[in-house]
């Protein structure tokens, strides 16, 4: 049987092939997958081809079931049915052959400007926008609470309370589907709700990669041929995409973005939207009844192309409308949309973003780190200082506003005031601690005078629903503008700080976790006392995207080891499918040993055992294997402190000076940039016939991301294990938690903690190793020097990959492993 077609760009490999396919299925038959391709073997082409032929053929076939559903009588003839469904099937391919053809022109318009190299603008007269300066609220007013309905647990006035809008604004973004997913746009595409593929990354740039690889592949239309003649043939029918993104990417207007910092940016776009705000200082850019036809025309340019979040922004800033609020408009008619991993992961975002994943794909790239990634955004933290500027800004206020608090608003007030005094409190009694770090139960934290009578749940509703830290902060922020006018010095904006009442509204939101999905921890470092909300169970907050979507795809170029996937992310899920696929290279282009003994014995670098004669040992073996290395090598260390340990040792011992004989030497640190040491490194290699040795860290800012193809990286080194540093308060409480849950199955106390500290470990080590082959030529040698890699407990966690040139009787002495890696490019310089 002929393999399936999933159109893609290149004749794929029969690991692409198999990546597809078991792709598709996985969507098909509506589960979670957990999908590994390595570096370079064209992953991204694969996930692309894989969802959107599955995306595509679905449509057809809903295509055909509706018109098979279609109401008909029972005593109306066959003809009259036909007829019907013929109608009906010409108005649907109609509706669709003007949308498309609406977006061809736009291609066609702007394929031309580029030819002509002129700037691209509306055919329409362009709206004269102007953005008001100076203080955009003279009147204290505006900083002022509404009144707060306990019975109704809103704010009046309603218009006010239940959207950051104005009344005209929300109206309009209702009709046009910005507020949810259902388009109430113009003609054509009204009523275009797709089904469509949420693919999400860590960040823009690699959601920008993955851009490109999308405008390479050309799919067959989702609607079938037509009955008549003139129909018989296809409808070109694009992939529509469009990007999201936050604020800080997509805000065009100047006196917003200069602000820098995501929060600040956040808090003025809404400032600049409220009615309470002077018209002439309300954002030009927001959608409004008077551009109507701008939002949608934003709408069929975003559509028209594949385009990354910086074309977005510039067709925003081109038609004089907001990206960050317009794009919405096109989610509707999307087929794939493209966001980061916050607007993605974070429930509140996707509600903000009008995204509804029911029935829909999400793809998840890079997705190796995902449960740490929920963990981080449900996790919170909080300074003493941060509490004190907190408490310091609201008796600033009070002191204005007191008198005009009345009701539910006089009572929630002075509850805030009391629990930032009680978490003053915690803070002061760690002044004599014995100890620099530790846990804490978040009763201790709500232990102030009053606020056991607090209902934290309600009074975080307050603060949500009544905006309380943003007027606070900014009427701080208006009284220093007035003094600084008064003081006839230029006023100068906060252009990096965020609200510290909006931080401390954060933390207080994790007091109402259930006690047994995280834990609370404090620290003190040089003065600085903080306190740390730490989830442990990302599962339930990732389960609300499970539950919704109909499947969803963990990819990665780097998944294994695969095991904890199911323990921390799906314990509900009865199975999930896994899929790892090999490489392209042949087993002859790598090389994988591991260096477990030299001429004193044992080599296990455990954290005990890093001390100068551990170091040398260290330099002695790799003075040996860099002699016969060509190109780069790479080496990787467990921590920057380590790297520096060795380092000094090396400069004390002239192994530095002997190895900078060899290659010319590199190394990160944490105050080095990391793009400056990678751009040197990389020139020493094309620039010298030595080549080059980059010394940096497992985890570190050169271990993810980076190319080391072909000569940049001939030979990577792996020093130790990056086990987690399992004595802190974070780390404990993590191995408590997965062994608590682990006891409770039935299974041995211990186990799940350790399981779990070498994935993490393991992972980072895949990680950087990864990275060496990058395309079907390439070759490259991996030494793993430490001798518990020869467990088979730890063997077992590397990609299949690898494992597979990674013979189990290989050599594992230090002379055995150099005399191997000498033969390997030895061969290669013969070839």
């Amino acid at each position: 049987m002929a393999p399936k077609d999933f159109h893609h760009p290149f004749q794929p490999y029969d690991i692409q092939q198999q990546f597809m396919e078991a792709m598709y299925d996985c969507i098909e038959d509506g589960k979670v997958g957990i999908f590994e391709s390595p570096t370079g073997t064209g992953k991204s082409l694969s996930l692309i081809c894989a969802s959107l032929t599955w995306l595509r053929e679905y449509k057809r076939k809903a295509f055909d079931e509706a018109l098979a559903t279609i109401a008909i009588d029972d005593d109306d003839p066959e003809w009259m049915v036909e007829h019907a469904r013929n109608s009906r099937r010409r108005e649907m391919r109609q509706m669709r052959i003007d949308f498309e053809e609406r977006l061809d022109s736009i291609r066609e318009k702007e394929r031309k400007v580029r030819q002509e190299h002129s700037d691209v603008g509306p055919a329409r007269k362009k709206r004269k926008v102007s953005v008001a300066g100076g203080d955009p609220h003279s009147d204290d007013e505006y900083f002022a609470l509404d009144d707060y309905s306990e019975d109704q647990n809103e704010v009046r006035p309603a218009a006010a309370a239940t959207t950051q809008y104005s009344a005209a604004t929300s109206a309009l973004m209702g009709k046009l589907g910005m507020l949810s997913q259902t388009d109430k746009g113009r003609d054509d595409a009204d009523g275009l709700d797709e089904p469509k593929i949420y693919f999400c990354s860590r960040t823009h740039s690699q959601l920008s990669q993955f851009v490109r690889e999308l405008r390479r592949v050309q799919l067959p239309p989702s609607m079938p041929p037509g009955a008549e003649a003139k129909l018989d043939e296809h409808v070109h029918e694009a992939v529509k995409q469009v990007p999201l993104g936050s604020r800080k990417n997509l805000c065009i207007n100047p006196k917003v973005i200069k602000l820098g910092d995501q929060t600040a940016i956040n808090e003025r776009c809404v400032e600049l939207q409220q009615t309470k705000t002077p018209a002439e200082h309300r954002c030009p850019y927001l959608p409004s009844k008077d551009n109507e036809d701008l939002v949608l025309d934003f709408r069929d340019h975003a559509l028209a192309r594949i385009r990354d979040i910086e074309d977005l922004a510039e067709v925003g800033a081109r038609l004089g409308i907001c990206p960050y609020y317009a794009s919405r408009t096109a989610i509707g008619a999307a087929e794939l949309v493209t966001l980061p991993y916050p607007l993605l992961l974070q429930k509140s975002a996707r509600d903000a973003l009008g995204i509804s994943l029911r029935g829909q794909v999400v793809v998840i790239d890079e997705a190796h780190n995902l449960a740490s990634a929920v963990e981080g955004i449900y996790s919170a933290k909080i300074s003493d200082m941060l509490v004190e500027r907190s408490k310091s800004s609201m008796l600033i206020y009070l002191q204005r506003f007191r008198n005009r608090l009345k009701g539910a608003n006089r009572v929630y007030v002075t509850q805030v005031v009391r629990v930032l005094d009680s978490l003053l409190s915690f803070f002061a009694s760690l002044l004599n601690a014995p100890r620099t770090s530790g846990t804490v139960e978040a009763s201790r934290l709500l232990a102030g005078k009053g606020v056991d009578q607090v209902n934290i749940s309600k009074l975080i509703h307050f603060l949500t629903v009544s905006k309380l830290a943003r007027k606070v902060e900014g009427y701080a922020s208006h009284l220093t503008i007035k003094q600084d006018s008064a003081d006839n010095k230029s006023p100068v904006e906060n252009t990096a700080d965020t609200p510290a009442l909006t931080h401390v509204q954060a933390f207080l939101a994790t007091l109402v976790n259930p006690s047994s999905d995280g834990r609370f921890s404090w620290s003190i470092e040089t003065g600085r006392r903080e306190l740390q909300y730490m989830l442990l169970d990302p599962a339930e907050h990732f389960r609300g995207i499970v539950d919704e979507t109909r499947a969803v795809i963990l990819a990665g170029g780097t998944m294994s080891p695969m095991d904890d996937y199911q323990e921390r992310l799906f314990p509900y899920l009865p199975s999930l499918t896994t899929f790892s696929c090999g490489h392209l290279i042949p087993p002859s282009n790598l090389l994988v040993r591991t260096i477990a003994t030299d001429a004193k014995g044992t080599i296990e670098l455990s954290y005990k055992s890093r001390n100068d004669a551990t170091a040398v040992r260290i330099g002695d073996a790799l003075l040996k294997v860099a002699t016969y290395v060509q190109g780069g090598l790479v080496v990787f260390l467990p921590s920057y402190g380590f790297l520096q340990q060795l380092y000094d040792c090396w400069h004390a011992h002239s192994m530095i000076a002997r190895l900078e004989q060899i290659k010319a030497v590199f190394w990160d640190s944490r105050t080095m940039s990391a793009e400056a040491v990678f751009k040197a490194y990389t020139e020493a290699i094309y620039t010298s016939a030595k080549g080059a040795i980059l010394l940096s860290v497992l985890g570190g800012k050169l271990s993810e991301g980076i190319n080391f193809s072909d000569d940049l990286g001939r030979c990577v080194v792996v020093v130790g294990l990056p086990f987690p540093n399992l004595e802190t308060p974070e780390w404990k409480a993590r191995m408590q938690y997965l062994d608590e849950k682990a006891v409770g199955r039935g299974e041995l106390k211990g186990k799940a903690s350790r399981e779990h500290a070498e994935n993490v470990c393991m992972r980072a080590v895949n990680q950087a190793v990864g990275r060496v082959i990058r395309h079907k030529d390439d070759w490259a040698s991996i030494v793993l020097m430490d001798s518990r890699y020869l467990q088979s407990r730890i063997r077992q966690k590397l990609p299949g990959w690898i494992k597979d040139c990674f013979p189990a009787d290989s050599a594992s002495k230090v002379d055995g492993v150099v005399g191997d890696v000498a033969a390997f490019f030895g061969h290669r310089t013969e070839a």
